[in-house]
């Protein structure tokens, strides 16, 4: 914990400066384009992968990046998506998933969850992806983590078509959706292509066109 005061005095002292007129401009509002849902995991950082500053991200966290269906029922993520996209106004939303991530280990093998009952319940919104991984092979085992990762990243973007704001959005051409899967390991950052179903790397077109993916796919990551 000490590096982590000690990392607040160097933000006052050194960083904060640097950027004072970019904070003193967010004291009074924040004007985000897109809304990045991403995995609790302590390993993601979503402002380092995209070289972003405060107040370009809305961020969202919690264990595997899921969104739940939308109901009646007000949790977090459905208040905090239902702001981003009618009161702020983003325009693109990112839902990422990462390598090793240990919400999949668990959707995968929620018989060991037991002791976590509130953990388990949570990774119940993720079952779609594993029952489409399971009924593709036949079976499922952690061999299947990757695929597994990557289909509940396209399981987590219909949930969120549920969502009225959402659906709202993408019918009149305000939002645009985007489903991402971060390698820890190597930097490198899938994204899915709709029109072939795939996971294809980022490279220039898509950082242009936000939609417009690489014709090589990463098959030995999403195993597609």
């Amino acid at each position: 914990m000490e590096h982590v005061i000690s990392g607040v005095a160097k933000f006052q002292k050194e960083v904060y400066p640097t950027k004072k007129a970019r904070f003193s401009k967010l004291a009074d509002g924040q004007n985000p384009e897109v809304l990045f849902i991403t995995c609790a995991d302590s390993r993601i950082d979503p402002n380092l992968v995209t070289q972003t500053e405060p107040g370009e991200l809305f961020i969202c966290r919690n264990a595997g990046n899921v969104v739940p269906p939308h109901s009646n029922h007000s949790g977090g993520m459905t208040a905090s998506i239902e702001f981003a996209v009618a009161a702020l106004g983003v325009s693109h939303i990112v839902i990422c998933g990462h390598t090793d991530c240990g919400a999949m280990k668990g959707a995968i093998e929620p018989e060991n969850l037991d002791s976590l009952p509130h953990v388990k319940e949570w990774l119940g919104h993720c079952r779609s992806a594993t029952d489409v991984v399971r009924d593709r092979h036949g079976e499922l085992s952690k061999d299947h983590l990757n695929e597994v990762t990557c289909e509940n990243v396209v399981q987590q973007l219909q949930h969120l078509r549920t969502h009225p704001a959402v659906a709202s959005g993408l019918a009149n051409g305000r939002v645009t959706l985007h489903g991402w899967v971060y390698n820890i390991g190597s930097g490198e950052v899938l994204c899915f292509d709709e029109s072939t179903r795939e996971f294809k790397p980022m490279d220039e077109r898509y950082r242009a066109m936000f939609g417009e993916l690489a014709d090589s796919v990463a098959k030995d990551t999403c195993g597609n």
